[in-house]
């Protein structure tokens, strides 16, 4: 059983889930900045460029939206082209587009997106033009994948793809057919507002933090909802009632005197986890820095010591930063290259030890991660992708002393 947490301000809503009590995922979101992920737009092509083989779209933003000719081509690789065009033979300057954002933009670049368009529901994923049916890997029998796949192929029409979710394991079909048809009419809806609309225009925008959440994390008649704000609660339990008729757990208001987080203790394991200095139970610590390009996590021992012998000791604080490590990516949210440094171990038994403890904490993260293996300094690398806006972003500021780096220049502090 999971437990959704919600702490709405005046100007951000904050969410936390808590698996078993332990904190496993944190968004928070300004009312202002609400992502761009998942929106509709109306664009125009600025610029095509051959040598880039991507162009850049106006949709209504500061920054240019960069198109690259994959996601130009059609989303079924079977029906693309065996030798790849040049993008200047499928798009041209001045004209209207119907593009969908898949990344953020991002300091000085623009958003990127996609003619891939697809709308995440329930219990699968409608994909307009796709023509292909896919079942989530987490799927694991045999038997199930076949159904869902045959269910898929019934249900789906002329050019539309479907990919069944981990969710829609053991759901009723007529569940899953309502959660298409609900897809298809958002598509309509999305397709009228677009024959109407001037460019640039937004046509579609996403979810809300919650709303997502709810869709993509939640069960809703087992995990437990809690929110502090009666307006977002009746928002919450109006969307629970779309996704899911057939009946949910009810929703709890809360009206303690204690602000939410500290009542749950989510504040407490935010502060832990969004530490640089985290210490491991048993003794052992992690290092955790955040560089442009990388992230980089440093495995100690520290004062464990608690092996019959040394490399007992550093597989033992290895095994236990693997799976700290696996919560702690997805809790921040941490995309882009990852490299762990973790202890050296003698024996290559204990090195398949450690990426399988990894591998198995970071399989309930819904943000695909790859774990590429050693390198030949010892190090481990990994890659997780990344979408939207670092949650630290919201949450922290520079320093304004140091300016982020940790440490301040003896020239700044004067005469000692």
């Amino acid at each position: 059983m999971k437990q959704m947490i919600v702490h709405c301000s005046q100007h951000m809503t904050r969410m936390a889930l808590l698996e078993k009590g332990r904190l496993v995922e944190y968004a928070a979101e300004r009312e202002e900045q609400q992502g761009l992920v998942g929106s509709y737009y109306k664009g125009r092509v600025v610029n095509v460029l051959p040598g880039m083989q991507a162009a850049f779209v106006d949709i209504g933003q500061k920054k240019n939206a960069f198109l690259y000719v994959d996601d130009v081509l059609h989303p079924h690789l079977e029906k693309q082209p065996k030798v790849k065009p040049s993008i200047d033979t499928l798009l041209k300057p001045g004209q209207e587009i119907i593009v969908q954002v898949r990344k953020e933009p991002r300091g000085n670049k623009g958003a990127r997106v996609t003619t891939h368009y697809t709308l995440p529901g329930r219990w699968m994923v409608y994909m307009p033009f796709a023509e292909y049916i896919g079942v989530s890997k987490k799927i694991g029998r045999e038997s199930e994948r076949n159904r869902l796949k045959v269910l898929a192929e019934r249900l789906r029409k002329n050019e539309e793809g479907l990919i069944m979710r981990t969710v829609s394991e053991d759901e009723l079909s007529e569940a899953v057919e309502g959660d298409l048809a609900l897809l298809r009419g958002q598509w309509e809806r999305i397709m009228r507002r677009a024959r109407k609309a001037e460019t640039p225009a937004l046509l579609h925008r996403d979810l809300s933090i919650v709303q997502r959440f709810i869709r993509d994390t939640f069960d809703p008649r087992r995990d437990e909802l809690r929110i502090d704000s009666p307006q977002a609660a009746r928002e919450a339990e109006a969307f629970l009632s779309e996704i899911s008729p057939e009946g949910y757990r009810p929703l709890e208001l809360y009206t303690g005197t204690e602000p939410i987080f500290a009542a749950y203790g989510v504040e407490e394991q935010l502060e832990r986890g969004f530490s640089r200095k985290i210490t491991l139970d048993g003794g052992g610590t992690l290092i955790w820095d955040e560089a442009e390009a990388l992230t980089v996590i440093d495995v100690n021992t520290a004062q464990y010591t608690g092996g019959a012998s040394l490399e007992e000791t550093v597989t033992r604080t290895n095994l236990v930063a693997a799976e700290e490590i696996g919560r702690l990516i997805r809790l921040r949210d941490t995309g882009g290259i990852i490299v762990i440094d973790f202890i050296d171990m003698d024996l290559e038994e204990h090195r398949k030890m450690v990426v399988a403890r990894l591998e198995s904490t970071v399989s309930s993260d819904r943000t695909k991660t790859y774990i590429l293996g050693w390198t030949r300094l010892g190090l481990l690398e990994m890659t997780r992708k990344k979408v939207r806006h670092d949650v630290m972003e919201f949450s922290t500021r520079p320093c304004e002393c140091c300016g982020g780096t940790g440490r301040t220049p003896i020239w700044k502090r004067g005469r000692e």
